[in-house]
C-alpha cells in the first residue's frame, strides 16, 4: 500500500533529526509567521498546496523563480524534450549556444554569455571578471545589499572572517555623495561597483534608483575604468524584456541573471560586453552541473513565452491592481501600511511595526483566508496569475487588515 503523505509538522520532525535546524539558508533566516507551512506538495499556476494539502494564491513565486507560472506547459514540454536526448553531458549540449546567442540578441548591453547554476554564483563571477579585467582588487557595495551566500556577500557573518571583505568599501543607495567618496577612498585600486536593480534590502522600504543615481554610477566607472555591475538576480525579467536599468537609459558592462531565467529550473547567467570578454574567458569559474542541458532548454521557452504573453505588462497591471486595492482597504480599515518597489514585486510594511507584530498577524490571517504572503521580504506575482487571484488576494488582506485592527484593540 502507498504511504500516507506525510503533514507538515510531520516533516519539521524528522527533518530536525537529519537536517541542521530542520532547515538552512533563507528558508530558516526569514522566520515566518507561527503556522505558517514548511513543507508543500505541488504547486500549478498561481496557486501552490501544502503538505497538509491547503491551497493558497502563491505570491512568493518559490522566492521569483517562478515567472509564467508553475507548470508552464511549454517549458515543461520543452525541458522533457532536451530531458530525454540528456542532461548533465561530458559537455554542453547544443542549447547552450541557442541560448547564449538568444540572450545577446535580447539584452541591448550583451555580447556575451556564460552560464551557472545560481544568484550567488553570478554574482561572485562578475566580480571575479571585473578584477581580472582590470588587475584591481577594490569593489563597491552598497550598505545592506544582498548579492548572495558567498563569504564575501552573505548577510550572515558566521564562519566568515574580516579578510572575506577586505576589499570591498559601502556606500549608500541613490545616494551620489556617498558613492563618490566610496570611489575615492578606493583610490586607483577601483575594479567595480556592484548595484541591485533596486533597492530590495531585508525589511526596509524597497526604493527605486534614481536616473540621476544611475547615470552618476555610469559615468564613474566609466572615468575611474572600473566595471558597471548590475545584480539582476532578482527583478530580471519582470521589470524590463532587456534588463532592469534599461528604462533609465543606464547599461551595465556586466549583469548577473537567476531567479525567473528558466521559471523554475536551476539557472544562472553572467552578460557582458566586448571589453570583458577576454577577462571573462581567463577566469576559472565552473562547476559540474553547469553545463547542464534540462535548465538551458528551459530558459529558451522561458525567454519565448515572456514575449509572448507580455508577461511584465501583465504583471504590472495585476500588481498595480493589487497594490491600489491594498491602499483602499488599509485606508478602509486606518491601518498605516506602506507600499514599496515595483508593483511586479511588492513589499508592504506596517507604520510603527519594528518587531513585525503587525506585518505577522496580517499574513496569518491571509494565509489562513488562501493567500501565501510574505510579513517583511518583497513578493513576487507571475504571468499565470489572474484578476480573480487578486481578488482573492484582496479578500484574505481584508482578513488580515481586520487582524491587524484587534492588535491595537
Amino acid at each position: 500500500m502507498p504511504r500516507a503523505p506525510a503533514s507538515d509538522a510531520t516533516l519539521r520532525e524528522r527533518a530536525l533529526r537529519v537536517v541542521p535546524g530542520g532547515m538552512w539558508g533563507h528558508l530558516h533566516a526569514q522566520r515566518l509567521p507561527q503556522g505558517y507551512p514548511q513543507f508543500f506538495a505541488r504547486a500549478e499556476a498561481g496557486h501552490i498546496w501544502d503538505a497538509d494539502g491547503r491551497e493558497y494564491v502563491d505570491l512568493m513565486c518559490s522566492w521569483g523563480p517562478i515567472v509564467l507560472g508553475h507548470h508552464d506547459p511549454v517549458v515543461d514540454a520543452a525541458a522533457a524534450r532536451q530531458a530525454a536526448l540528456g542532461d548533465c553531458l561530458n559537455g554542453p549540449a547544443p542549447v547552450m549556444v541557442e541560448l547564449a546567442e538568444r540572450l545577446v540578441d535580447r539584452i541591448p548591453h550583451a555580447d556575451w554569455a556564460m552560464f551557472q547554476k545560481n544568484g550567488t554564483d553570478a554574482t561572485t563571477a562578475c566580480v571575479t571578471i571585473a578584477r581580472a579585467a582590470t588587475g584591481r582588487r577594490v569593489i563597491l557595495v552598497a550598505q545592506g545589499s544582498y548579492h548572495g551566500a558567498a563569504p564575501w556577500c552573505t548577510p550572515v557573518p558566521a564562519g566568515t572572517t574580516d579578510t572575506d571583505r577586505a576589499h570591498q568599501l559601502r556606500f549608500r543607495y541613490n545616494d551620489v555623495a556617498s558613492l563618490e567618496a566610496a570611489a575615492d577612498a578606493a583610490g586607483d585600486d577601483l575594479a567595480a561597483v556592484i548595484v541591485t536593480a533596486f533597492r530590495h534590502d531585508n525589511v526596509v522600504d524597497q526604493e527605486m534608483p534614481t536616473p540621476e543615481f544611475a547615470l552618476a554610477m555610469r559615468r564613474l566607472c566609466d572615468r575611474r575604468g572600473a566595471a558597471l555591475i548590475l545584480d539582476d538576480v532578482r527583478a530580471g525579467f519582470r521589470l524590463h524584456r532587456g534588463g532592469s536599468w534599461e528604462g533609465l537609459g543606464v547599461r551595465p558592462d556586466l549583469s548577473a541573471w537567476s531567479k525567473a531565467i528558466a521559471n523554475g529550473h536551476a539557472l544562472a547567467a553572467v552578460t557582458g560586453s566586448d571589453a570583458l570578454r577576454e577577462a571573462a574567458s581567463r577566469v576559472f569559474v565552473t562547476g559540474s552541473f553547469w553545463c547542464a542541458a534540462v535548465p538551458m532548454a528551459a530558459a529558451l521557452a522561458t525567454l519565448q513565452r515572456l514575449d509572448e504573453l507580455d508577461a511584465v505588462a501583465h504583471m504590472e497591471r495585476l500588481g498595480r491592481r493589487l497594490r491600489e486595492g491594498l491602499a483602499a482597504l488599509a485606508a478602509q480599515h486606518r491601518v498605516g501600511l506602506r507600499q514599496s518597489g515595483p508593483v511586479q514585486m511588492p513589499l508592504f510594511l506596517f507604520d510603527g511595526d519594528a518587531e513585525f507584530r503587525q506585518g505577522s498577524a496580517f499574513c496569518r490571517a491571509a494565509l489562513e483566508a488562501g493567500a501565501y504572503l510574505h510579513p517583511r521580504h518583497n513578493m513576487f506575482l507571475c504571468a499565470a496569475h489572474t484578476d480573480s487571484d487578486m481578488d482573492r488576494v484582496l479578500d484574505a488582506a481584508d482578513a488580515g487588515f481586520r487582524a491587524v485592527r484587534r492588535l491595537a484593540a
